[in-house]
């Protein structure tokens, strides 16, 4: 039985945070889906296609090297659906400290209830990565600050030039 992994997010933008649990993730799963939440009331600064492309293109050569397959998907509705979809057994979430631990064992419980076939496995942040957060990273390219110690290089030129165009 394969093992095929969800690692849910919105990833505007992917972040070293983000990179850094795919990495560990691929070494417990044979097949990591990252599945981007797709919100209509939220206007992202990077587009679906891009986010994709910048996953694929961070992500992939982690995949090779760890011998694991990866590939991108989009959502809408509820997690464990997404899960179903995609033939996910195991659900991926990146922990950045209490916070988040406590939004996240509800979301399990709640997840649980509605398919029991599907377990969440929560990845603690590493150490040099869990004070970053996608918002922040918007926030401090938008003030023109650096995001080069948060984000890899693809992705802050992205992220850059969409700053740009949106100030325009």
């Amino acid at each position: 039985m394969s093992r095929v992994g969800l690692y849910p997010g919105t990833f505007d933008p992917m972040t070293n945070g983000h990179l850094d649990v795919i990495r560990r993730a691929l070494k417990l799963v044979d097949h990591l889906v990252v599945a981007i939440g797709v919100n209509a009331t939220k206007q992202p600064l990077i587009s679906l296609e891009e986010r994709f492309a910048l996953i694929e293109a961070a992500a992939g050569p982690v995949a090779k090297e760890i011998g694991s397959k990866i590939s991108t998907a989009s959502f809408s509705g509820l997690v464990v659906n997404a899960a179903d979809e995609h033939g996910a057994n195991v659900i991926i979430r990146g922990l950045r400290g209490a916070v988040d631990f406590e939004y996240e064992t509800q979301m399990v419980g709640m997840n649980r209830v509605m398919n029991p076939h599907v377990e969440t496995v929560f990845l603690a942040a590493s150490p040099e990565t869990q004070f970053i957060s996608s918002t922040l990273v918007r926030q401090i390219a938008s003030m023109g600050g650096d995001i080069t110690p948060f984000v890899p290089p693809l992705v802050k030129t992205k992220v850059l030039a969409a700053v740009a165009a949106k100030k325009k």
